[in-house]
């Protein structure tokens, strides 16, 4: 590997936002995709929001060509909407689930029916062994009152850890995707922190685009200008890391996002820019191995976490106490018309109160409540476990960090 040349990749990374019947322009604009696939010829494409299987097999097919290895990763309802296209033969592939990502009962939001996942799919090129995950973690519908916080926060986290221990047979681990997160937000902050990746806009020798590499701009159509009236220039929630391991450094040449409409075109290719970057890997020269050292200020970014992970346990404990007594009040209504009904037909003269179809009405409406509040404290009790263990899970991890400074 000394006498050859370095190893360069080209990584392509977008939210597609391909949503059937909802997202504007959605064929014609994967169409503009896949034209920009082919033409750039990138090593890696990793995209996210592409719902439809039906669009992945159209992509596929349009791109065998140039990508012949690619997979497509399903959990959820309606699927996670990521997926891999790979100039490289794909070896092997896996899919997490993170254990929290929203609430069945937000529709309008849709996050939960996604199933939000970290896919993962390993690849061998030049005997080096790469580790590629693409992720696409839970939306921020709004930063004031972001009620999705502890979620995204124990996402981050559950992803920091998917990676780290799964990372260990790899050289060269990337990662690509919509984090929903901005750079300074603790999420990012403990992702980089507990894995020791490194952001190809801050690490990039050149950097083309966007300014500060924003991937949501208010220049974009299909942007909502709404959750942009804070940031004019725009926000960058698409990012590329990456970190070489074992004996191989790796450098990013360039970094670069798109800018608006598709060449040509007035439309742009999603509601996202895309992140493109240059990766050149190259043999270390100094063959002694160099371990993952622990920063003191990774002790503030895991308690910062913690605190994110408390208020969304009391917040789910909330939840689920008032499901329970919503259930109960339920439980008592019903045992109410059981025991009026009993009465009226053991107790000889006395007449039913209510009409027969009203009575029979409410009996119905306190069932459904009943068994809506079960399964929704059901489902926040899993929350609560969740959020619980991870809780735990960075206590443990804060006390090893901690007494691995205190004995450096």
């Amino acid at each position: 590997m000394d006498k050859d040349p370095q190893l360069q990749l080209r990584i392509f990374d977008l939210n597609c936002w391909a949503i059937r019947y909802l997202s504007k322009l959605r064929q014609e604009r994967l169409s503009l995709i896949g034209d920009f696939l082919c033409q750039e010829e990138f090593d890696l494409a990793l995209l996210q929001e592409v719902w439809s299987e039906r669009d992945y097999w159209e992509l596929k097919k349009k791109l065998c060509a140039h990508y012949p290895s690619s997979h497509y990763f399903k959990s959820g309802v309606i699927g996670s909407g990521l997926c891999i296209f790979s100039k490289h033969q794909i070896l092997d592939t896996f899919l997490f689930q993170y254990s929290v990502n929203g609430y069945p009962y937000m529709f309008q939001h849709g996050d939960w029916f996604g199933g939000k996942s970290v896919g993962l799919v390993v690849l061998k090129i030049q005997e080096i062994i790469f580790n590629i995950y693409v992720t696409h973690l839970h939306a921020e519908y709004c930063r004031e009152k972001d009620g999705y916080l502890p979620h995204r926060v124990v996402q981050a986290w559950e992803l920091a850890q998917f990676i780290r221990h799964t990372s260990n047979g790899a050289d060269v681990i990337m990662l690509g995707g919509d984090l929903n997160m901005h750079p300074e937000d603790v999420g990012i902050r403990l992702l980089r922190g507990w894995t020791g990746l490194k952001d190809s806009f801050i690490a990039a020798e050149q950097v083309n685009g966007n300014e500060d590499g924003c991937t949501l701009v208010p220049a974009n159509c299909f942007t909502g200008k709404k959750e942009l009236q804070c940031y004019p220039q725009g926000i960058r929630i698409d990012y590329i890391l990456y970190k070489g391991l074992s004996q191989y450094d790796v450098r990013c040449n360039s970094h670069e996002t798109t800018t608006g409409t598709a060449p040509k075109k007035d439309i742009p290719y999603s509601d996202h820019e895309a992140v493109m970057a240059t990766l050149s890997i190259e043999k270390k020269s100094d063959k002694s191995q160099k371990h993952f050292t622990v920063e003191p200020v990774l002790v503030d970014i895991l308690n910062e976490a913690r605190m994110e992970v408390r208020v969304g346990l009391h917040s789910a404990e909330r939840q689920r106490y008032s499901c329970g007594r919503m259930g109960i009040l339920a439980l008592l209504l019903l045992l109410m018309q059981g025991a009026m009904g009993l009465n009226s037909v053991f107790g000889g003269g006395l007449q039913q109160s209510f009409p027969k179809f009203s009575f029979s009405l409410l009996g119905l409406l306190a069932v459904l409540i009943f068994l809506i509040s079960a399964v929704l404290c059901l489902f926040h009790t899993i929350e609560v476990k969740v959020l619980q263990g991870t809780e735990e899970q960075m206590r443990v991890a804060l006390q090893t960090i901690q007494s691995k400074l205190s004995s450096g």
